[in-house]
């Protein structure tokens, strides 16, 4: 993984070549910068795998093909398999691109399984094409110059001052200079949001995740897993566990897991991680930070995953926090469980789904909005520190298999929200004052804030981005991190729009008030993949 930029059709290489030290900060290992005519392709790289001979820009045989690339490819050893007649130049996964670009043409991309962010140039008629993976796990960004020229970079910041357009680069789309255009290349069955009716099973589920983490695994450096206590990262803590003995890694680097938890003093999340991490077995590593020491981090944190957005300001500070202890340890990547909440509709507004149609559709969009919350969250929080996050539940054959449920069998969870919140909208109301509010449409017409925290941030984010608010973060009306339309599910929310969790709580935990927390524990894993069916190997105690 890494950071790239491209400029292709750029006159001037002092900016082309001045821009990429914006990038740094994602690749500690290697910087690349190539230069054909008018077209530069540079890249920062952490190196996972083959961190030998892998750093970039990549090449087909001649070097007529130029790649540079931020991705996974899990699949690059049976996709060499098909390519007998290349000769391959480095063993990194991501050398596959030119050469299957060379075979099939840009009709290539849906063969690769991972995560990427690609730039490929075509020397012979100078034409490229540009494509980010199905959910959008890795960030990417487009742009185009006054001169004409075309702008591609993982982060904002790589475009702001140089572009006179830019925005986030659609996920599961390819775009081609040929056609000067995007074209779709991620088509899954789920994304036309028609209603599933196949059973539940449990073992189809199970062996898709188990295969999802598995295929994770690939690596050449040291890694861990990040472990809330909660049933998503326990889940995917547990299969780690289970299957690592068996991985070149523990070869390497040993087969005992290390895991990682932040939170404050005292947090239940801390607790539940650490009774998760004894029973598994795992080398716990808990760090704790305070309130102070987040609201210390906002400004770093908005300057580094770029948005405005409240509820992933608060959830990237914690993980950006932890993420720059982690690194301090030596480990390069760590696997988390971002994005079952979308999957299985874990959020807690679900519940208030008028019927079984409205809550798929629902899921549908979370997952189609997840690389501007949640992927946007998990890529740039580590990797402003060099660090690497990968996402089993993302997995495109996990996603397949979840959704091809009928959403009968979907139900809500139990989340914890913590202090954290309150001290953040406490830290607010003192930076933004009642008049400021009464004036906030007028300042920001654009997504205008309804709240002091959401304010507050507003005001850091234009500081750094001031071309940006309207091209790059969501806006509209949300509870408990709903989509605007499950906002009319329930007319008393539209009195209460707290994007967290907490809007949501009340009415939830009345439903639930038969059950102590325990039993919705074992509820929660039992509704996902059943013990007795099929057990995963971790038990969660309250």
């Amino acid at each position: 993984m890494c950071g790239i930029l491209a400029v292709l059709g750029c006159s001037d290489d002092s900016r082309a070549k001045r821009v990429t030290n914006r990038l740094k900060h994602r690749g500690p290992d290697w910087s690349g910068l190539h230069q054909h005519g008018d077209c530069f392709l540079a890249h920062q790289r952490l190196a996972i795998v083959d961190p030998a001979s892998g750093d970039q820009p990549l090449f087909n045989e001649d070097k007529s093909v130029i790649v540079t690339v931020n991705g996974e490819i899990y699949n690059h050893e049976e996709l060499r398999k098909q390519l007998p007649n290349h000769k391959f130049r480095t063993g990194s996964d991501c050398d596959v691109i030119a050469h299957l670009y060379e075979e099939h043409g840009e009709d290539f991309v849906d063969m690769l399984d991972g995560i990427f962010s690609f730039v490929l140039l075509d020397t012979r008629d100078n034409s490229f094409i540009v494509a980010r993976d199905a959910i959008g796990v890795t960030s990417l960004y487009i742009g185009w110059g006054l001169d004409g020229s075309v702008w591609i970079s993982s982060e904002m910041k790589g475009l702001n001052d140089d572009c006179e357009h830019f925005e986030c680069f659609p996920p599961g789309h390819l775009y081609s200079s040929k056609e000067r255009g995007f074209r779709r290349w991620y088509n899954p069955p789920w994304f036309s949001e028609a209603i599933p009716s196949a059973p539940y099973d449990p073992l189809v589920l199970r062996r898709a995740f188990e295969q999802a983490v598995i295929k994770r695994l690939m690596t050449d450096v040291p890694f861990g897993v990040l472990l809330s206590g909660g049933l998503d990262s326990s889940l995917v803590a547990s299969i780690t566990a289970r299957y690592l003995a068996n991985t070149k890694a523990a070869e390497q680097w040993g087969s005992k897991l290390h895991s990682f938890c932040v939170g404050l003093e005292g947090s239940p999340d801390l607790k539940a991680a650490k009774e998760v991490a004894d029973y598994l077995g795992t080398v716990h590593h808990e760090f704790h930070f305070t309130v102070q020491d987040g609201i210390d981090a906002i400004e770093d944190v908005i300057y580094h995953i770029e948005t405005y957005d409240v509820t992933t300001i608060r959830a990237s500070t914690p993980m950006f926090l932890m993420s720059r202890k982690i690194k301090s340890l030596g480990v390069k990547w760590v696997i988390s469980g971002e994005g079952s909440d979308e999957i299985f509709g874990g959020y807690l507004y679900f519940h208030k789904a008028p019927n079984k149609e409205e809550f798929h559709r629902e899921t549908c969009r979370k997952i189609k909005a997840l690389h501007q919350y949640d992927c946007l969250r998990a890529n740039k929080s580590t990797f402003a520190w060099g660090l690497e996050a990968r996402v089993p539940f993302l997995d495109k054959a996990f996603i397949d298999a979840a959704m091809n449920i009928d959403p009968e069998y979907k139900m809500v969870q139990v989340k914890n929200v913590t202090s954290w919140i309150d001290g953040l909208k406490a830290h607010a109301a003192k930076h933004v004052t009642d008049r400021m509010m009464l004036n906030a449409g007028n300042i920001y017409p654009h997504n205008t804030p309804i709240t002091k925290e959401a304010y507050y941030y507003r005001m850091i984010f234009e500081r750094f981005f001031p071309q940006a608010r309207r091209l790059t973060v969501p806006g509209g009306a949300s509870v408990a991190c709903s989509t605007a339309k499950a906002v009319e599910w329930d007319a008393a929310w539209s009195s209460n729009l707290d994007p967290s969790g907490r809007a949501a709580l009340g009415v939830h935990i009345s439903a639930y008030d038969k059950q102590n927390n325990l039993a919705n524990k074992g509820v929660e894993i039992e509704k996902i993949i059943p013990m007795d069916a099929a057990p995963l190997g971790v038990t969660i105690q309250g």
